[in-house]
């Protein structure tokens, strides 16, 4: 297969230049891809219109940028990402990404970048040419949800939690200016934010042929717009950011909300293997909630013991994270997100 590469630069910083994949021009042969360049390349261009245009060149599937994936189980393959939080050094590539082949292909979350999206999409390829079907989002965080445009123009639809658009909404304008800096602004070049287009209200099924995909979107925990993925055939279960290895919990729904989640044990039928939104994959269901178990049930103790005591937000959160600091180990970025954690879990609890 052909892919169509076109060089890009910003607009207002010709130095800053990245090559960028547009899967709508993908071909069995270099002459069609060909035909087929000028017109993609010049309509994807006016709807990224901070970027400039220069060469654009039609290269085979082993020449693309593609991320490492592994097959967990038979037609399931997993991207793990780095376990930390975003930084120049592992250029936003910290979630696990996944895709499952059956007669088509779904993937599972797209990273944070459109880079991102078109590495993990240049593996599939490497894989499969079967086409993409279905990008499932398990949730609003931008490392999960901002590769997701490149599996849109692949011909994907793109889904999610029926609240997953609205928290796009309120937050992307933010992600948009803040993540460049974090990561850098090469690495984020022609980044933007996909529409969603099949909301999620009740418990779906999604045909693959060979397999199904059972969608749960999930009560207030994690978020406010948590989406599990179940694969009937092999049994993996995606619980994305519901379940994190090694990567400090980050609480933007409701601690309480978590914690029942939690508290309700695993989906039945039972899971063959547990992929976590970040960190190693599990094949048991207690091994895989237990450190997340205690690092809640901690926050919520020390947090009630804050609010017990009267001490105001300003006081309460370094001493919510001096309490938790017993719990630290294991856990990255544990002081910075244990300190948002503290704050959103003492307005909860205040209020409660």
């Amino acid at each position: 297969m052909f892919h169509l590469v076109l060089a890009t630069c910003l607009v207002s910083d010709p130095a800053i230049c990245a090559e960028r994949l547009l899967p709508a021009a993908d071909a069995q042969t270099e002459d069609e891809c060909r035909s087929r360049a000028e017109p993609i390349a010049r309509d994807w261009l006016a709807r990224h219109g901070d970027l400039r245009g220069g060469e654009a060149r039609c290269v085979e599937t082993g020449e693309l940028p593609a991320l490492l994936t592994h097959e967990i189980a038979s037609g399931v393959h997993l991207r793990e990402g780095a376990v930390a939080q975003l930084s120049p050094q592992n250029r936003g590539q910290i979630a696990n990404l996944a895709f499952i082949v059956g007669d088509t292909v779904a993937v599972i979350d797209a990273g944070t970048t459109r880079s991102e999206g078109e590495a993990l999409y240049a593996a599939i390829r490497r894989i499969t040419d079967r086409p993409v079907s279905h990008l499932i989002l398990t949730h609003m965080h931008p490392d999960h949800v901002l590769g997701a445009e490149v599996f849109a123009e692949a011909g994907a639809s793109i889904v999610g939690n029926a609240g997953l658009a609205e928290a796009l909404a309120r937050r992307g304008e933010a992600w948009m200016m803040s993540i460049p800096d974090q990561i850098g602004r090469e690495v984020f070049l022609g980044t933007r934010i996909a529409p969603v287009d099949q909301s999620i209200e009740r418990p779906t099924t999604i045909p693959l042929g060979s397999t199904r995909l059972q969608l749960n979107p999930q009560p207030r925990a994690h978020t406010d717009n948590d989406l599990t993925v179940h694969d009937e055939e092999s049994g993996v279960f995606f619980a994305g950011d519901l379940i994190m290895q090694g990567l400090t919990p980050s609480l933007d729904g409701s601690l309480s909300g978590w914690l029942d989640w939690i508290a309700a044990g695993p989906p039945d039928p039972q899971p063959s293997l547990i992929v976590p939104g970040h960190g190693a994959i599990q094949e048991d269901w207690d091994d895989a909630v237990a450190p997340q178990l205690t690092y809640l049930s901690s926050l919520r103790d020390a947090t009630m013991r804050a609010v017990t005591a009267g001490m105001p937000l300003s006081q309460a959160i370094g001493a919510i994270v001096t309490m938790m600091k017993p719990w630290s180990e294991g856990w990255a970025d544990f002081e910075a997100t244990t300190a948002r954690n503290a704050a959103t879990a003492f307005a909860q609890m205040e209020w409660e």
